[in-house]
């Protein structure tokens, strides 16, 4: 039985995509004024997350080491000049997107219509901004704690240490909680090596879920959802 519930964070209670996309497109307008391809700057930048962030995640660099080479990349790739100081480049871009930080319009109401359950939310980002996210966007006191591999003991998903240790941090087993998020690898087959359930928030209708695991798209569903679990 489902006693406690984590959220994901980024693209499930806070619209991660739009502010990200927006802030780095104007960070590149500042620099490149005009820039051919300012159009692609929010696909290229989404498309060097994932790996810079894993190197983090596995340990090969520091925080502020992937976040250099990302400005690097991102800068080669559209072939402007790099910031002399990488990391005042990286916080510019992060003033940017503070400022575009948003929930989506069912997160809140999703979260006040579970009453009952444990709630958390677990996210592989670090736990000062993750933390200031869930403040910034009104969910706190809604969403319950906020765990992330510096307080989960270094692990992030998809590793199965981790959903063990945030049940944990639940006060609770993996098989009595689920988990909500966008991300395939990380919200929906990840958590099922530990036996915590899943449900997958296809946002974007892409297509359907996993073979076995449940489908949602928009947080309005999860507690009709629930009745049936």
């Amino acid at each position: 039985m489902i006693h406690g519930i984590l959220f994901d964070l980024d693209g499930t209670l806070l619209d991660h995509r739009t502010a990200a996309d927006t802030a780095i497109g104007a960070w590149v307008a500042e620099r490149a004024p005009g820039h051919p391809r300012l159009g692609e700057a929010g696909a290229l930048w989404e498309a060097l997350e994932g790996p810079h962030l894993a190197a983090w995640h596995a340990g090969e660099c520091s925080l502020q080491e992937q976040r250099r080479r990302r400005v690097l990349a991102f800068c080669a790739e559209l072939s402007i000049e790099a910031p002399a100081d990488l990391d005042a480049g990286f916080a510019g871009f992060a003033e940017h997107y503070r400022r575009g930080w948003v929930a989506f319009p069912d997160a809140a109401p999703a979260l006040a219509a579970l009453d009952g359950f444990r709630l958390g939310v677990l996210t592989n980002g670090t736990q000062e901004i993750q933390e200031e996210k869930v403040r910034s966007i009104g969910l706190e006191g809604l969403a319950g704690p906020v765990l992330t591999g510096e307080v989960l003991g270094g692990c992030f998903k998809p590793a199965a240490a981790c959903y063990t240790a945030a049940a944990s941090a639940l006060g609770l087993r993996p098989e009595e909680v689920l988990l909500v998020g966008d991300d395939i690898a990380n919200d929906v087959t990840g958590p099922a090596a530990t036996g915590m359930r899943s449900v997958w928030l296809d946002r974007l209708g892409l297509s359907p879920a996993p073979e076995g695991f449940p489908r949602i798209t928009t947080l309005a569903e999860l507690p009709s959802l629930l009745d049936t679990r």
